[in-house]
């Protein structure tokens, strides 16, 4: 995830916006964030209350084994008009290519 950060630049020239969302606590990602991963320079959204709506909203809150409860690994591109206009969805522990979601991005630009 701390990826991200190194393309905010790529993203922006494509007028995207980065934002991380789970299901844990506005404290526990504090803590994550303090503790393992370090400071991200996107903002990091709670999905805390109701437990987990937006992931159960986008069909990406997992409910069984391994890990129930968690959020699938998953990137989606939604346009200006709120329309899901990309997404895929990783294993546990796999990172996107970021390089393929800042190609992505230019191509749903010059499809504008």
């Amino acid at each position: 995830m701390s990826a991200y950060s190194r393309y905010l630049p790529k993203f922006a020239e494509h007028d995207a916006q980065v934002v991380g969302i789970s299901p844990d606590s506005i404290y526990s990602h504090l803590a994550w964030q303090e503790k393992l991963i370090g400071w991200q320079e996107y903002p990091m959204l709670s999905d805390y209350w109701p437990h987990a709506g937006v992931a159960q909203q986008y069909g990406i809150l997992r409910l069984g084994e391994p890990l129930p409860g968690i959020n699938d690994r998953a990137v989606f591109i939604v346009d200006k008009e709120g329309r899901i206009v990309f997404s895929r969805t990783y294993e546990l522990g796999q990172e996107p290519d970021y390089e393929e979601l800042v190609s992505e991005l230019g191509r749903l630009k010059a499809a504008a």
